[in-house]
């Protein structure tokens, strides 16, 4: 998922560990089983051009920083019952190293990038601009 922001951070135990200090983009990443590094860096190349920032330019024309979380829970099925399932989220043995072959991608590609702690319980505080909020697939 990717939201375009006017700010953000991301806080652990109470230390701030990732923020955006100007306008940029929130990329909250879910991975599943399938996923892996080839389509974390085609997912990487889309975020970094996709045109979605003020007159319609990209992080790459821009050089908008990017703040990074994993985000399991975008995989919730919630479709029965009142507890979500999780099988769709893939386990911390798959999505810690996709995750982090994202994350990479996007610095080989040029841009500057602050994340959370993978598994940490996080605060994440941003505010949207827009609100322009996308959810982003490249297969």
């Amino acid at each position: 998922m990717l939201q375009r922001v006017t700010s953000a951070d991301v806080t652990v135990a109470g230390e701030v560990v990732g923020a955006l200090d100007r306008a940029g983009l929130v990329v909250l990443l879910g991975v599943t089983h399938t996923d892996d590094a080839a389509v974390a860096a085609r997912l990487a190349d889309k975020v970094w051009r996709l045109r979605v920032l003020e007159g319609e330019r990209s992080a790459e024309q821009t050089g908008a920083p990017l703040l990074v979380v994993s985000q399991f829970t975008l995989y919730a099925d919630t479709r029965r019952g009142r507890r979500p399932s999780w099988g769709a989220a893939a386990p911390a043995s798959v999505s810690e190293p996709v995750y982090e072959s994202f994350v990479q991608a996007l610095r080989d590609l040029g841009a500057e990038v602050s994340t959370g702690v993978f598994g940490a319980d996080m605060a994440v505080r941003l505010v949207n601009d827009g609100p322009v909020t996308l959810v982003l697939d490249v297969d």
